[in-house]
């Protein structure tokens, strides 16, 4: 091995090791409570490395997001290919994923939601926001795929599916903080319930009717039911 890729091994072993210890220290204390120091020495590193690495704690969340969202990208995208499932199984399946990315790490997404949505955005870096948008729109392209083939196949109704995904993915980040927030409130109850029930809801409301079913019947001027054609 060269010294050149030694480096650079190096480097991103250094990398990896930074954001262990910001994801411990982000969990136990909070964003606020955990201070560069803190993550600097977790990891074994003076402050000054560590800044080397990332300009400051916002931009070391922003890479632990991103990588939650290449996790679903990863899952959606496969779903994507794989073959011989109907509709409705591989809509199910990408519930599926959808909750395996809660238990894949359920703080790093609440709070990726919520980065998304604050003013945080502002801090980061041009490439890091770009970044993370193109993570996103990856992701919301995936599910609008997943939608469209079950629109082809005339199992969902007929819609935009962008707009169907971008809904999906709406509805996925607001029952997951709405969730977390009801779980902080009460210390109690069980994760994901809302979710759960959106899910079921937006499922209902995009299949499409049985063309089979008979339409209903047509009045005549004297007020008596036509029949059926």
């Amino acid at each position: 091995m060269g010294l050149q890729e030694r480096r650079k091994r190096e480097k991103e072993h250094r990398r990896r090791q930074i954001l262990v210890a910001a994801k411990k220290l982000f969990a136990s204390k909070g964003f606020n409570g955990a201070t560069v120091e803190d993550i600097a020495r977790e990891a074994e590193l003076s402050p000054g490395t560590l800044y080397l690495y990332f300009k400051n704690k916002d931009e070391l969340f922003a890479a632990l997001s991103i990588k939650i969202l290449k996790y679903l990208i990863s899952r959606l995208e496969a779903l994507c290919e794989e073959t011989g499932l109907s509709p409705e199984q591989r809509l199910s399946k990408l519930k599926d994923v959808l909750y395996d990315a809660c238990a894949f790490d359920s703080w790093i997404l609440i709070h990726t939601f919520r980065l998304q949505a604050s003013d945080t955005l502002k801090h980061l870096t041009e490439e890091l926001v770009s970044e993370i948008q193109s993570h996103t729109c990856r992701i919301v392209d995936a599910m609008a795929d997943i939608l469209r083939k079950g629109m082809h196949a005339g199992t969902f109704i007929d819609c935009p599916p962008d707009t169907l995904a971008a809904v999906l993915w709406a509805v996925f980040s607001g029952a997951v903080l709405y969730d977390e927030s009801q779980r902080v409130a009460t210390e109690e109850g069980p994760k994901m319930l809302t979710l759960d029930s959106a899910f079921e809801i937006f499922s209902r409301g995009i299949k499409n009717s049985s063309p089979s079913a008979s339409p209903s019947p047509r009045p005549t001027p004297d007020g008596a039911a036509a029949p059926s054609l």
